[in-house]
């Protein structure tokens, strides 16, 4: 058998990743693949640099945290295809979490509106979402 959780333990871990990070994350999305894991070096090109919301995440509710706020950029970095996503503390440097980014309806762990993007274009997160498991 596998170990469970209650959804009260599920929810009090998805809300200790907003805490740990801060309520001045910064997303960069990137182009290629993500690294190995989150402690490996930075990859790919940075298209977007998006200070997120104060409170970035909604309260985790039934083992599940979706993103809170506007996630949206008036003006990309660069032009290229977006692939994948890393939020960082408030410094921009000190990666916590990454995943694969595609367009509504791609199954990403993140969607966007439009992952080919050109220099200065208006962006927007369509859906962020994390699901904690052991249920």
């Amino acid at each position: 058998m596998a170990i469970q959780l209650s959804t009260a333990v599920r929810n009090a871990r998805l809300d200790a990743i907003e805490t740990t990070i801060g309520t001045s994350a910064v997303m960069k999305i990137r182009t290629g693949a993500a690294p190995a894991n989150v402690g490996t070096a930075d990859s790919g090109t940075v298209l977007a640099t998006l200070n997120l919301p104060s409170d970035w995440l909604a309260a985790a509710s039934s083992g599940s945290k979706a993103k809170s706020g506007t996630w949206e950029d008036t003006s990309a970095d660069a032009a290229g295809t977006a692939a994948h996503f890393r939020i960082y503390a408030s410094d921009g440097t000190t990666a916590h979490l990454q995943g694969t980014v595609t367009a509504t309806g791609g199954g990403g762990d993140m969607t966007v509106d439009n992952v080919v993007f050109a220099a200065a274009q208006a962006f927007s997160v369509t859906s962020f979402a994390l699901t904690d498991g052991n249920s």
